[in-house]
C-alpha cells in the first residue's frame, strides 16, 4: 500500500496532469462550447440594388424595339395626314353638292317659267293668226243682209285665206279624194264596193285632217273603196 502510494506520488511529480481523469462518456464538458454564431461576427444584410429613378442605370431598349416604335409613329402621322385629306375632300364634295342642288333648283324654276312663257306665246300666235278669219266671219254676218249668195261669197273668200293662215302657224291640212288609205293618217268610217277603183282608195273626205310638223292634230275622216 505504501509502495503504491509512493509510486503515485512519483508519477505526479513527473506529470502533474496525470492525476486528472477524463470525463465519463455522456457527461457534458464543464466549459460550454462556443457556437458558430458566437465565434464569428454576424454578417450584415446586403441591400438589394434598385434602379436609379433618373433612368441612368435602366437597361437600354433593344434596337429592334426602337425601330418598331419609329415605324408606328410614322404610320400614325401618315394616317392623320390621310384623314385630314379625306375630311378636306369630303367638305369640298359637300360644297359642290350644295352648289349643284342650288343650280338645279334655279334651272328647274327657270325651265318652268320658260315653258309657261313658250306656251303662252304659242297660244298668242295661234289666236293672232285666227283673228282675221274671225273678223271676216263677223263682216259676212253683218253685211250679208240675209242674201244667201253674198254669204256664200264671203265664206268662200274666208276659206281661201284659211290655208295661208294655217301655214303661217305651221299647220298643214291633209286628206284628199283619190289618195290611198293610210291608217296612220286616216280614219275610215264608211266603205263602198266599186270595181272601177283600186283597193283602199279614198272615195270621199268627210272631214279633213291636220298636222303640226310630224304630229297628227286630227285624223282625216274618209270613205274608202273595196
Amino acid at each position: 500500500m505504501e509502495e503504491k502510494k509512493k509510486a503515485e506520488e512519483e508519477l505526479l511529480e513527473k506529470d502533474p496532469t496525470a492525476g486528472e481523469s477524463d470525463p465519463a462518456p455522456g457527461e457534458a464538458s464543464a466549459e460550454p462550447e462556443k457556437t458558430e454564431a458566437e465565434g464569428s461576427p454576424a454578417e450584415e444584410p446586403v441591400p438589394e440594388e434598385t434602379p436609379d429613378e433618373s433612368g441612368r442605370d435602366a437597361e437600354p431598349e433593344p434596337k429592334g424595339r426602337r425601330g418598331e416604335i419609329r415605324k408606328l409613329k410614322k404610320e400614325l402621322e401618315e394616317t392623320k395626314k390621310s384623314l385630314a385629306d379625306a375630311q378636306k375632300k369630303a367638305e369640298e364634295a359637300g360644297d359642290r353638292a350644295l352648289r349643284l342642288a342650288a343650280e338645279y333648283d334655279n334651272f328647274r324654276k327657270r325651265t318652268q317659267s320658260e315653258k309657261a312663257g313658250i306656251y303662252a306665246d304659242a297660244v298668242s300666235d295661234t289666236l293672232r293668226g285666227l283673228l282675221p278669219i274671225i273678223d271676216n266671219l263677223q263682216y259676212a254676218a253683218k253685211y250679208s243682209g240675209g242674201d244667201a249668195e253674198k254669204v256664200a261669197e264671203g265664206l268662200t273668200m274666208i276659206l281661201s285665206k284659211l290655208p295661208e293662215t294655217l301655214e303661217k302657224l305651221g299647220i298643214k291640212a291633209f286628206g284628199e279624194a283619190g289618195e290611198t288609205f293610210d291608217p296612220a293618217l286616216h280614219n275610215a268610217v264608211m266603205h263602198v264596193e266599186d270595181e272601177s277603183l283600186g283597193e283602199g282608195v279614198i272615195v270621199e273626205v268627210l272631214q279633213q285632217g291636220y298636222m303640226y310638223g310630224d304630229k297628227v292634230l286630227r285624223y282625216a275622216m274618209v270613205k274608202t273603196a273595196n
